[in-house]
């Protein structure tokens, strides 16, 4: 059985959609999961103004306290990571990078090497820098000498009018909050069983190299 951790960033409840789907299907296809949060926003940093981004945001806090905050330990646990982000400008969020900034003692001894990783993302527009985000992820992962995962177009899934990107699954929420619809979900559920997949085969190759 392979461990994977869902680690995710999000702030009204998108990406914690697709998140969970991508755990529960992780789960489905045989492996051990965490699904882990990274802090968001605090008070004194939520949108002036904009009511009804701040009650979403309240709102969707309050609904996820019960999902753990992800730690170095969750990274060195895991065979796999599905990283999950809204689109900031093209880029990952600041509270995922901040995270990732604290990853340098497990990368110093080399702790992430062959580790799978693969992410998804949601933006509040269509072409809203999906692509560049995940892109941006990447980067990180290449300076630990992981493993990259795309879905691809691999699956007929992924060719659903609001699917498409080769790059990890995104979904457009239209500034509405928890606005993924069923095809982006089944689309996530394919990236995540791809994952158990490739890092079964993949562990199952280094054992016996």
């Amino acid at each position: 059985m392979i461990k994977l951790a869902v680690i995710y960033s999000s702030s009204t409840g998108n990406v914690h959609r697709l998140a969970e789907a991508a755990a529960t299907a992780a789960e489905k296809a045989g492996a051990d999961v965490r699904l882990r949060k990274v802090s968001d926003l605090t008070k004194e940093t939520i949108v002036p103004g904009n009511d009804a981004w701040n009650a979403a945001w309240t709102e969707h806090v309050a609904a996820t306290e019960h999902i753990s905050e992800a730690s170095l330990d969750d990274l060195a646990w895991a065979d796999a990571v599905l990283w999950g982000t809204p689109g900031r400008y093209g880029l990952p969020s600041g509270p995922l990078k901040q995270f990732i900034d604290t990853t340098l003692p497990l990368h110093s001894r080399r702790g992430l090497v062959n580790k799978v990783m693969s992410s998804f993302t949601s933006t509040a527009t269509l072409h809203g820098g999906q692509e560049s985000t995940l892109l941006a992820l990447n980067n990180a992962f290449y300076h630990w000498g992981a493993i990259i995962v795309p879905p691809g177009v691999a699956d007929p899934i992924q060719l659903a009018p609001t699917n498409g990107n080769p790059y990890g699954v995104s979904s457009v929420s239209r500034n509405e909050p928890g606005n993924v619809d069923d095809d982006n979900l089944a689309a996530i559920a394919y990236q995540s069983r791809r994952v158990v997949e490739i890092t079964t085969a993949l562990r199952k190759g280094l054992e016996a190299a």
